[in-house]
């Protein structure tokens, strides 16, 4: 997983996780593994929500200052 997935690629793939870990038939040094990959995921997917979030705010203050809005 050294690439960084696309946000919605992240979620969907956390959904999988979620689902396999849920069924409880896995071993555990499967579940401890899919387990590490989702913190991961979720840590990516905290960051990159940061990411927009600040885009967004940005945005809007360029928008509020062409228009004014200030």
């Amino acid at each position: 997983m050294e690439e960084k997935l696309a946000f919605r690629a992240s979620m969907t793939r956390l959904e999988e996780i979620v689902s396999l870990l849920e069924k409880n038939d896995i071993e555990l040094e499967e579940a401890i593994a899919l387990f590490e990959e989702g913190l991961k995921l979720v840590n990516s997917c905290n960051t990159q929500l940061q990411g927009f979030e600040s885009r967004v705010n940005e945005l809007i203050h360029t928008y509020q200052k062409v228009n004014g809005d200030e």
